[in-house]
């Protein structure tokens, strides 16, 4: 969760505990640290950047196992690391997987986990390339990715004028999540949304090189990323949810709690897919070019303006809108 900044300085993030956590990190280690608070950590090498980020997920937390197959649990939490250097337009190279298993597990599942790890590696045109094994009280698969990017895409560089878009559709990952929660059984696409997660890293090389000025992955919720977007670029960005694109399989879960769409999928997290900052002239032959080579579809969804912070507005109105908070009570 770093980037190219100065010593002992954190690239500044919106409101939340864990983020008031890092804050304090990086005011106590000082000069022993650099740039935290990006999606990922840039090292200058040659005429190249090392690209590096780690995710970790947790059982209980991030995932539950009568939900998930251990495979799944291996490639989702090798995918949300991933997204991180597809929202700094990298490649990825390599995968180092730490993962802590419990007494209770055997042989084959330590196997079946990091073989999910390697399918989404090799999915993403990396390998896994190392790692570290531990005994513990739970399942706990800490991941760090290492990629390439000539010229990576910050969250800082956002100016008023230019266009807020996103990949993809969101809610998809939610509407999985409501169904468990009710004891249900999610639809078959709401559970691949959530289980088998694509990192967008060839939207993100694509969206580098036609001039983004800023992108994040929306793994905590659009409202919540926009925020961070919006703290390290210096902005105020303004989110028109009847604009947010929402997965089919979103839709019948926000009908059934009475939700409007857009903020349903709005407060979706863990969906990886980017969100991204664009200058004013780019347009409709844009996003038929990015559609062709991503296969996805790129929605703009709100504005750049002068100010600070996120707003989303429904029908006109402006909605606060809930994000994920690893410190909050558990609701995974």
């Amino acid at each position: 969760m770093s980037g190219p900044r100065a010593a002992g300085v954190a690239m500044p993030l919106g409101p939340g505990a864990e983020f008031d956590r890092v804050r304090r990190i990086a005011a106590a280690l000082g000069p022993r640290a650099a740039g935290l608070g990006d999606d990922c950590a840039v090292l200058a090498a040659g005429d190249t950047n090392l690209v590096a980020s780690t995710d970790v997920s947790v059982e209980g937390v991030h995932f539950r196992r009568e939900w998930l197959s251990l495979g799944e649990i291996g490639w989702r939490a090798t995918a949300a690391a991933l997204s991180d250097l597809a929202a700094e337009g990298a490649d990825a190279a390599g995968v180092l997987v730490a993962l802590t298993v419990p007494a209770s597990a055997r042989d084959d599942d330590v196997v079946a986990l990091m073989t999910g790890a390697g399918d989404a590696a090799l999915d993403a045109g990396a390998r896994l390339v190392g790692g570290d094994l531990s005994a513990g009280p739970a399942w706990s698969v800490a991941v760090t990715v290492l990629g390439w990017a000539q010229a990576p895409v910050t969250r800082a560089g956002a100016r008023a004028g230019d266009g807020l878009w996103i990949t993809g559709a969101l809610g998809g990952a939610r509407a999985a999540l409501e169904a468990w929660r009710r004891g249900a059984e999610p639809s078959e696409a709401a559970r691949r949304a959530f289980a088998h997660p694509l990192p967008r890293l060839r939207a993100g090389r694509w969206l580098a090189r036609r001039g983004a000025r800023a992108m994040i992955d929306v793994s905590d919720g659009l409202g919540a990323d926009a925020a961070h977007l919006a703290a390290a670029s210096g902005v105020g960005l303004v989110i028109e949810l009847e604009r947010v694109p929402v997965a089919s399989a979103a839709r019948d879960e926000a009908a059934r709690l009475g939700i409007a769409p857009g903020r349903f999928a709005a407060e979706s997290g863990e969906e990886y897919e980017l969100l991204v900052v664009l200058p004013p002239h780019f347009e409709g032959d844009d996003v038929l070019a990015f559609r062709s080579v991503a296969g996805l579809e790129l929605t703009r969804v709100g504005a750049v303006r002068a100010g600070a912070g996120a707003q989303a507005t429904l029908g006109g109105a402006p909605v606060t809108l809930a994000g994920y908070d690893h410190f909050a009570p558990r609701n995974r």
